[in-house]
């Protein structure tokens, strides 16, 4: 039996999915392959509020998750994006690197939109894996190796889950 032609190709759309687009101001370096640059899925998000955020220092005990200004003061590599919350699909979001090499990468879910970490609300997240509880996030958490072209890391959103601390949701 032969399918028509219209029933054929909606099966093929739905079989094979187009690929994800990145979001964020630097969407267009992971959208066209123009490495270096990581592109970052993030799961786990509570809600679909706010805008999103991805920070790129030195992976460096002493520079991670130092402030911009000191960081670009001292002449060091600091790279900060931000993205409109999706209102439904994947999120992805892309932020370009100034060179290959190893980088510790930040994500926040600002979800009151104030630009300012507000740890009763919003979310954060690291590309490796565990929870990361009350502690100052350590910096293996965040590590990242970036290729001359674009890499791609997953990021578990974590939000404050009482007095253990952040943890993903599910």
């Amino acid at each position: 039996m032969q399918l028509p032609m219209t029933l054929l190709g909606a099966a093929l759309l739905v079989a094979t999915p187009a690929a994800a687009q990145s979001i964020g101001t630097d969407a267009a370096a992971c959208n066209n392959g123009q490495g270096p640059a990581i592109r970052v899925n993030v799961v786990g998000l509570k809600d679909r509020t706010g805008r999103l955020k991805l920070e790129l220092y030195p992976a460096s005990e002493a520079d991670f998750l130092k402030d911009d200004r000191d960081l670009h003061a001292e002449g060091k590599f600091f790279r900060r994006v931000w993205a409109d919350m999706p209102t439904s699909g994947t999120v992805q979001l892309c932020i370009r690197a100034p060179s290959p090499g190893r980088y510790a990468l930040l994500f926040t879910h600002d979800r009151d939109g104030r630009n300012k970490f507000n740890f009763m609300r919003d979310g954060a997240g690291f590309p490796g894996a565990g929870k990361l509880g009350r502690a100052r996030p350590k910096l293996a958490q965040a590590i990242v190796n970036v290729p001359a072209g674009v890499t791609t890391t997953t990021v578990r959103a974590q939000y404050l889950r009482g007095l253990g601390g952040f943890a993903p949701l599910g």
